[in-house]
């Protein structure tokens, strides 16, 4: 990271000091005197040294209490910003630097912040400030081994949970329907695996999951019911096809765990006799064809019922043929059927343009660590849950280049991918809970460690600025500037 390049602000009658504090852990927060109040005592003390140069401390309070300093994702810290924008604060103190920020990315985005509004920023422990550019130089340096600490807890924890794997070790999370976790391994709730042993069972007798969906939600049979730590149960909810799908590909029903394309013997029982189990993938793999088109799934439309046009109209798939050539397209509905009178209303876009579009807009997202960590971090306990949100990203953004379109198409439809097509834009919103599960599973977990924290109906979204433009005798969707969150 550069040096910042604005001039220090110096003060004149006057310096307004916002003293930030937090504690990554709720644990001792419940006390009469803790850390964050030490924390907030010694800052003041070095404001009231400091009072012949005109500083005085802000009587706010930024307080961030159980949130980790990986993410930007904390009120108190958005609370403070706010108040730098509106010209409220002078200088920002800390009793340490890795209490606003440890990451390089982050804290470039603070310090483009601090320098904008002019706003000087103060370690008292450390020995340093920004109003001087040794102590900007000394802040870059200390950052920038906070961030390579971050990374080697994660390296440790990436290895630790290979080795584990490797071993059939069960890695926490949430446990599937059929087990429960007893002493952090996972044992046969025997009521529940006989439910996943009919689930197979009706599969290979209806050979469909739509139809199995229904079945099971005529019997009554839902997904598993859990239970919080403050005693609230949640779950029991109408199995989703795209649950059913995960369920059906689970390995460890068959006892094993997967781990990054390897297959190992998992340390528990196993619920689905591998006769069972075998002819299952069998059947899955025999219907992996695309229904919508009666396209081969070579050749699959990626966004069959998942994209519309700027009125809200789902686009259709369809095609011409050309002096033999074979052009795709996503086309308005009322189009397709002739309800619109004026064809100029509708979209047709060409297909390959839409989804090379989404793919590299998502794919910037998943490889981004900054965006991952901001909009999905911040449920994770350590930097260790950030670590791992990153890698998971980096594995997903891979497989939708390398995966086969059908596996590609499976994955949007379990994030519940939407994709709207405007004038000047594309918008992407997917599901953040779905989401956070896919990235879990990528690294070889069966559950986020952080899922509790987001709500099940909370989306993500992201724009790529692309336009409908004519070029030569076609149109095409063209992308004019680089994407942005």
């Amino acid at each position: 990271m550069g040096e910042a390049n604005a001039t220090p602000r110096r003060f004149g009658k006057r310096a307004r000091c916002a003293i930030y504090t937090r504690k990554s852990s709720e644990e001792g927060l419940d006390q009469a005197f803790n850390s964050l109040d030490a924390q907030r005592e010694a800052c003041a003390a070095f404001i009231l040294s400091q009072k012949h140069e005109g500083w005085t401390a802000s009587p706010a309070l930024y307080d961030d209490g159980g949130y980790s300093g990986g993410t930007m994702e904390r009120p108190a810290l958005k609370r403070l910003i706010a108040d730098i924008e509106a010209g409220q604060i002078d200088v920002v103190v800390v009793y340490k630097v890795d209490r606003l920020t440890r990451a390089l990315s982050d804290f470039a985005r603070l310090v483009d912040v601090f320098d904008r509004r002019g706003v000087s920023f103060v370690s008292i422990t450390q020995q340093f400030n920004t109003t001087t550019s040794m102590g900007r130089l000394t802040l870059n340096v200390l950052l920038s081994f906070a961030q390579f600490e971050r990374e080697v807890i994660g390296e440790r924890v990436r290895d630790k949970i290979a080795a584990s794997k490797k071993k059939g070790m069960w890695m926490g999370g949430m446990p599937p329907l059929g087990y429960d976790v007893k002493d952090r391994k996972l044992v046969v709730n025997e009521n529940e695996a006989k439910i996943v042993v009919h689930i197979f069972e009706r599969y290979l007798a209806l050979k469909s999951v739509r139809a199995l969906g229904d079945d099971l939600a005529s019997a009554g049979i839902n997904s598993k019911r859990r239970l919080r730590r403050g005693g609230e149960v949640y779950g029991g909810q109408t199995l989703t096809r795209g649950a059913l799908y995960a369920m059906l590909q689970n390995r460890l029903y068959r006892g094993e765990i997967s781990y990054k394309g390897g297959v190992y013997p998992g340390e528990h029982p196993a619920i689905v006799e591998a006769s069972l189990w075998d002819a299952a993938q069998a059947t899955l793999a025999g219907n992996r064809v695309e229904r919508a088109t009666g396209v081969c799934a070579n050749h699959p439309s990626l966004l069959t019922g998942m994209a519309f046009d700027d009125a809200g109209e789902r686009l259709t798939p369809s095609h011409a043929v050309k002096r033999g050539a074979r052009y795709r397209y996503y086309v308005s509905t009322s189009l397709v059927t002739g309800a619109r009178t004026n064809r100029s209303g509708g979209r047709r876009i060409p297909a390959s343009d839409l989804e090379t579009l989404v793919i590299d807009r998502l794919r910037a997202f998943f490889n981004d660590p900054g965006a991952l960590v901001d909009d999905l971090g911040a449920g994770a306990p350590d930097a260790s849950g950030c670590e791992r949100l990153i890698e998971g990203g980096r594995i997903l953004a891979e497989a939708l280049t390398a995966d086969a379109p059908d596996k590609v198409k499976a994955r949007l439809m379990t994030l519940q991918c939407r994709v709207d097509v405007k004038p000047d834009c594309v918008d992407i919103t997917l599901s953040k809970g779905r989401l956070t599960e896919l990235l879990s599973r990528s690294i070889g977990l069966e559950a986020p460690c952080q899922g509790e924290t987001i709500a099940a109906d909370e989306m993500l979204r992201l724009t790529a600025p692309a336009a409908l433009k004519r070029v030569g005798r076609g149109l095409r969707l063209l992308v004019e500037n680089a994407a942005d969150r």
